[in-house]
């Protein structure tokens, strides 16, 4: 099975970049394998309905994002399946989930979306030109990272940590490098 691990948000606006840096920090800090699936990192930005070509190649998506929740606090991850999306999200924290949403919804029609599962985090800022993350969002992405390595694993992958790089550092060097 080909896996895509998808970040969306912009990089540029702290919070809003979280789904980014961590698909970014996964990919330098990990080696995985796997006998039967292959793995494949992206760094989705805000392009939403651009990438449905890219996503269409695939078997299985993980998409790590920011999300609004009812009754939720900053900092809290929720992890789910596309197809049963919980009543207490809303996908308002900012105009790419939204769009990232009808992406999917797009690619429903057409019979050309992969089984999807939904990473996601509330994030406190998204609007300050900053690549610092918020303390509750730095904690909560630890909490990403394992819920990701977590559900790999039950997929059949293996990994191996191969660097102690940590999401701020990843952040701090999300505009140095060729994207």
């Amino acid at each position: 099975m080909k896996v895509l691990i998808l970040g969306i948000g912009n990089v540029m606006f702290s919070d809003e970049g979280v789904g980014v840096h961590l698909c970014r920090l996964v990919e330098q800090k990990y080696q995985f394998s796997s006998p039967e699936h292959t793995i494949t990192f992206v760094d989705g930005g805000t392009l939403a309905e651009r990438l449905i070509p890219v996503i269409a190649e695939y078997e299985y998506l993980v998409v790590l994002d920011c999300v609004d929740a009812h009754d939720g606090k900053i900092g809290d991850v929720y992890f789910f399946d596309f197809d049963n999306v919980p009543n207490t999200i809303t996908w308002q924290g900012s105009v790419h989930e939204v769009e990232m949403l009808q992406t999917l919804t797009m690619m429903d029609l057409v019979g050309d979306r992969p089984t999807t599962k939904i990473v996601g985090i509330i994030p406190e800022v998204v609007d300050d030109t900053t690549l610092e993350l918020t303390p509750a969002v730095l904690k909560g992405s630890v909490v990403m990272e394992s819920v990701l390595l977590k559900h790999l694993v039950e997929l059949g992958f293996t990994y191996e940590q191969m660097s102690d790089i940590d999401i701020q550092s990843v952040a701090n060097l999300s505009c140095l490098e060729d994207r």
